[in-house]
């Protein structure tokens, strides 16, 4: 408030410059969202199995390196740095994915052997 009980009001100016942050955001935000409702479709639509976990896995594989590509400014960054998060990365997501294999063929197997 002022001297004479009147309220001031900020005016908050936009720069150029943060007008592209903000657009890059959105874009960054729709793209995920695509991804995401992909991600949502493919779960009502496509029968459960290794497909659908493959599919799961490489979406998710997808939109991690886009944040970690956008919001964390890897993609500027020298490429050695970007191949050794990449390379043990997509190690670990194979991991994941031959455990979920492995232990859906156990599990069919147990109902195979004792019924």
């Amino acid at each position: 408030m002022d001297a004479h009980g009147h309220h001031e009001h900020a005016t908050v100016h936009v720069l150029p410059k943060d007008k592209d942050k903000i657009a890059k955001i959105w874009k960054t935000a729709g793209i995920l969202a695509v991804v995401t409702a992909i991600e949502f479709v493919l779960a009502f639509n496509v029968h459960r199995g290794v497909l659908l976990t493959t599919l799961f896995v490489l979406l998710t594989f997808v939109k991690t390196f886009y944040i970690v590509g956008e919001f964390m400014h890897l993609k500027y960054e020298v490429k050695t740095l970007i191949w050794s998060i990449i390379i043990p990365t997509m190690f670990v997501m194979w991991l994941i994915l031959a455990l979920l294999m492995e232990g859906e063929s156990l599990f069919e197997l147990r109902k195979w052997i004792w019924g």
